[in-house]
C-alpha cells in the first residue's frame, strides 16, 4: 500500500501507517512517499517489518512486509492514502 505525506513524515505518521497495516494483514508492501522522513519514523517502519518476519518465523508462517521509503517529490498522479 502507498502512503503519501506532504512535508515531513514523522514518527506519529509511522504509527498511523502501522495501525492501518495491522488491520490489513494481506498487504505485502509498505511504500511511503514523502518530501522528508525522520530517522525515528524510518526506524519504526523497519522495526515493524522485522517484527512481522520474526513473528512469522516463530509461528511457522511465510509472511513478510517489504518497506520502501521514497523521499523527495510527492506525486499528485499516484494514488495512495494521504496522511
Amino acid at each position: 500500500m502507498l502512503f503519501k505525506k506532504r512535508g515531513t513524515f514523522t514518527e506519529e505518521d509511522a504509527k498511523k501507517v502501522i495501525d492501518w497495516m495491522g488491520t490489513h494483514p494481506e498487504e505485502k508492501e509498505l511504500i511511503v512517499m514523502a518530501e522528508r522522513a525522520t530517522a525515528e519514523a524510518k526506524r519504526r517502519l523497519w522495526d515493524y517489518a522485522r517484527a512481522i518476519k520474526l513473528m512469522a518465523d516463530m509461528t511457522g508462517e511465510n509472511r513478510s512486509v517489504r518497506v520502501e521509503i521514497l523521499e523527495g517529490f510527492v506525486s499528485e498522479r499516484v494514488r495512495g492514502i494521504e496522511l
